[in-house]
């Protein structure tokens, strides 16, 4: 399975390189994740609680680090099982300086097995597609977030930056569903799709009603 694509930051590439190291960082502002230890020089040990369509499982996991250029890119290497299947990828990650932001280039090709791998190679590109944009939105919300407290000080005001907290697990789930649905159902579909899926929820909401009454 590849994994490609790019994501533009509204930061500076000293403050996306800082943060693409940081594993406090990425454990706390990555979906899925419930732990990342740092266990050795760029390499790191991990947990991950993530569903994929109807398969829902929590991996543990490793990812090294090597060919690290400064401010520039590094390549890694991760894998991770559970009870699910597995999943192996050897990826690079590139930042490149475009004016006051940073545009951020991966490549991944990563490897699935296990009953994870018989969701079916639609559904395992999509969530892949949707898991790596959340991703990458939790990585841009921290760094709003070290940039809001520097501005403030800038400007005389003496502001104490608060920690980055992880996505609730149902908020990552909803939000997961909703874009995967985007991702799977023709547009010409959707509205057809979302309105079924109201009338489903309505069904429920009443059945519900019914028997608490």
């Amino acid at each position: 399975m590849k994994i490609q694509g790019d994501h533009l930051f509204n930061a500076p590439r000293q403050a996306v390189w800082e943060a693409v190291l940081d594993p406090k960082v990425l454990s706390s502002s990555l979906p899925g994740f419930e732990r990342l230890d740092e266990v050795g020089e760029n390499r790191y040990e991990g947990a991950l609680n993530i569903r994929v369509g109807p398969v829902q499982g929590k991996f543990q996991g490793t990812l090294e680090l090597s060919d690290l250029d400064p401010l520039s890119g590094y390549v890694f290497k991760m894998s991770g099982k559970g009870a699910a299947g597995f999943v192996e990828g050897l990826g690079t990650l590139q930042l490149t300086e475009e004016t006051a932001r940073t545009r951020l280039v991966y490549d991944v090709d990563a490897k699935v097995g296990g009953r994870i791998a018989g969701v079916g190679q639609r559904l395992l590109d999509s969530s892949a597609k949707v898991l790596t944009r959340q991703a990458l939105e939790g990585l841009d919300q921290h760094l709003a977030q070290e940039a809001a407290p520097a501005d403030a000080s800038a400007a005389g005001a003496t502001v104490v930056p608060s920690a980055p907290k992880p996505p609730s697990q149902a908020v990552f789930a909803a939000k997961f569903a909703k874009e995967l649905a985007g991702e799977l159902v023709p547009p010409e579909r959707r509205p057809l799709v979302f309105s079924i899926a109201l009338v489903l929820y309505t069904l429920a909401v009443v059945l519900i009603t019914r028997a608490c009454s």
